[in-house]
């Protein structure tokens, strides 16, 4: 449904707003086993666990009081069904200390070692892992509010543990069945956390993609590209009940709807070839963000969050002023945009080749090594100028 008062929710949103800004900060988080078979730890490979009260001061400098934060499965369930929240609970502490609000992701791409999704005891062991974390924040932070993505982009998980072979459990040709196997577990983990308490909110973190066919389709090829272009929407579609009944899922279950936007999230079905965001003469199937964001929010009438943005090099600020300007834009058509997340804030290595440092952040690492923190001073001006732009639209002061 399309709000018919913009205007209206504008000036409600410094009341209703959920998140203490609007602007964010992720910390990537991923705890996987990458396509050679080794385990991925990025708060440890990025230092934000030691230095996570100085990267809290760094980003409360530029406004940044809300980020996306994982427990990373992997970790805190050593043994089946025993669990050790201690360094989260440092991780809350800090938190607290700083002002800072924080969302949570409980599997962010990783598993413990003796798990895969066709595990018989994954989703019991998942569901478990999501009862410990919701009783443990809770007794941690009495009467706040739970912010929460069960697991983070199921699309791109099911696609790269299914289809590529790039983590467990390392198929080809079975995505599908991956997903389903991914959806059952974060169906029945929303549904247990929402009867603990009415304060667990769900954030869905899926993919948002435009699919296109070749120039000049045939009606096969159009058809083929339409169909992709609609799978995107497969997990929170099984989420909200809308396919797969039998999971379970229902709208109720999703609070607000994260989308995760990058530079190559639109291309040409059939190959990798990409749509180039920043073309002087734009491909006629190019879609602006503004477009898909608004297409999803009509698709679902949930509130929308940019739960993860970010472009590696020298475009970073052209990218970041670029998002600000179609979010304002999406902002104006009434769309209740509640926040975008610049992920990652702090610059990560490469899941299969860590050696690799992707300098997508807004503080970059250098010769030093991974405790580095050197802000990239262009991006740090392209943020300071899309808060003022998104500020304009509010009341509040971000």
């Amino acid at each position: 449904m399309r709000v018919e008062e913009p205007g209206k929710w504008n000036r409600a949103f410094s009341s209703a707003s959920p998140f203490r800004t609007f602007w964010m900060a992720g910390f990537e988080c991923a705890d996987q086993l990458n396509a050679s078979g080794n385990r991925v730890d990025m708060l440890e490979m990025t230092a934000h666990l030691e230095l996570i009260h100085d990267d809290y001061a760094r980003i409360s400098a530029l406004g940044l009081k809300t980020v996306r934060e994982g427990i990373r499965w992997s970790v805190v369930e050593k043994e089946p069904f025993r669990y050790d929240f201690s360094y989260v609970l440092e991780m809350i502490h800090a938190a607290r200390a700083g002002g800072i609000q924080q969302i949570w992701d409980i599997c962010h791409f990783g598993f413990p070692d003796d798990l895969t999704p066709f595990h018989p005891q994954f989703t019991d062991r998942f569901v478990a892992l999501c009862k410990a974390f919701t009783t443990f924040y809770i007794r941690h932070n009495p009467g706040e509010i739970l912010y929460v993505t069960p697991i983070n982009e199921v699309s791109f998980l099911s696609w790269l543990g299914g289809e590529v072979g790039g983590t467990v459990p390392y198929c080809h040709n079975s995505g599908w069945q991956v997903k389903y196997a991914l959806m059952r577990a974060y169906i029945a983990a929303a549904i247990a956390m929402k009867e603990i308490s009415d304060l667990v909110k769900i954030i869905t973190t899926e993919p948002l993609v435009n699919m296109v066919p070749v120039t000049d389709p045939t009606p096969e090829e159009q058809l083929l590209a339409d169909a992709e272009h609609e799978q995107q929407f497969q997990s929170v579609d099984m989420l909200c009940g809308r396919i797969c009944p039998e999971l379970g899922g229902n709208p109720g279950l999703v609070d607000i709807l994260g989308f995760n936007y990058y530079y190559n999230n639109q291309w040409i079905v059939g190959g990798y070839a990409f749509l180039d965001w920043n073309d002087p003469l734009p491909d006629p199937r190019w879609q602006p963000l503004a477009n898909l964001l608004e297409a999803a929010y009509l698709r679902y009438g949930k509130p929308i969050l940019l739960s993860e943005t970010s472009h590696p090099g020298e475009d970073r600020p052209l990218w970041i002023r670029m998002v600000a300007t179609q979010c304002a834009d999406v902002i104006t058509r009434g769309v209740p945009l509640v926040g975008i997340c610049l992920y990652p804030v702090i610059d990560r290595p490469d899941w299969d080749h860590p050696h690799v440092w992707h300098h997508s952040g807004i503080w970059d690492t250098d010769s030093s090594g991974k405790s580095a923190r050197v802000p990239h001073s262009e991006s740090v001006a392209a943020l300071l100028l899309g808060q003022q732009l998104i500020n304009t639209l509010f009341s509040w002061k971000i």
